[in-house]
């Protein structure tokens, strides 16, 4: 089980404190990670407004982290959102490694950089939204339309979703599909026992990337991220 904190959590006191009722609400001692949901931090109580922006302490909100890992009611600790500059700057200071980063990674937003930082200082790459957001209003992403991706799946007698997931699978990332449909379920569980072969996992290289979550809610004059260079450190 995993959580990640909300925005208005940052605070050191407050840490505990969204982790304590996160297992109450879900009648837990522990979880099994812990995560800092966004390098971005508000007011206690408030909203994604600019007037209730904060400056992050990211080294004091760690150092909360770190003790509730102590204590054993995280059995890990990590950060989602996080680019390869700020988890580099975490762990110059992290007496416990961030053992995740969570982050918006498929075909068409590969993370290479952040995949090659991550496999040097021994942190795991999870991805989410590992499919883009097909059928989203709020977010035009589907990569399961990709030419590249389509043309894999049918050599494969694949679907292209499965084509996808499974090409972040060989990149050694894991992955955090979402579906409420029972067959695509069952379809995405089904990319363990077979592979892309290497001349077809070269043609990745080939497509167009696009981060599709720019994190707008936090850039801003009166954020500390004035533009989404400064969010997410050149890698956007």
């Amino acid at each position: 089980m995993s959580y990640g904190f909300r925005n208005d959590h940052h605070s050191p006191e407050d840490v505990p404190e969204a982790l304590n009722e996160s297992l109450n609400d879900l009648q837990l001692d522990y979880l099994d990670l812990y995560l800092i949901h966004w390098p971005f931090r508000v007011k206690k109580g408030t909203n994604n407004n600019p007037e209730n922006f904060v400056t992050p302490d990211l080294p004091a909100t760690w150092g909360a982290m770190e003790k509730l890992h102590d204590a054993g009611k995280a059995r890990a600790i990590g950060v989602s959102n996080f680019s390869s500059k700020k988890l580099g700057d975490l762990l110059a200071v992290a007496r416990v490694s961030p053992a995740v980063d969570q982050v918006e990674c498929h075909p068409c937003w590969q993370q290479t950089k952040l995949h090659n930082f991550c496999q040097s200082a021994g942190v795991h790459l999870s991805a989410y939204s590992p499919l883009g957001s097909p059928g989203t209003t709020w977010m035009n992403g589907n990569i399961l339309k990709e030419p590249i991706i389509i043309s894999i799946s049918e050599k494969l007698g694949k679907t292209p979703a499965q084509v996808a997931l499974r090409w972040n699978i060989q990149m050694g990332h894991s992955v955090l599909p979402k579906s409420t449909n029972q067959e695509r379920i069952k379809q995405n569980l089904d990319v363990h026992d077979w592979s892309i072969p290497d001349d077809m996992l070269a043609k990745f290289s080939e497509i167009k990337e696009a981060r599709l979550l720019r994190g707008n809610f936090a850039v801003n004059p009166q954020s500390v991220y004035k533009t989404h260079e400064e969010l997410w450190d050149g890698e956007i």
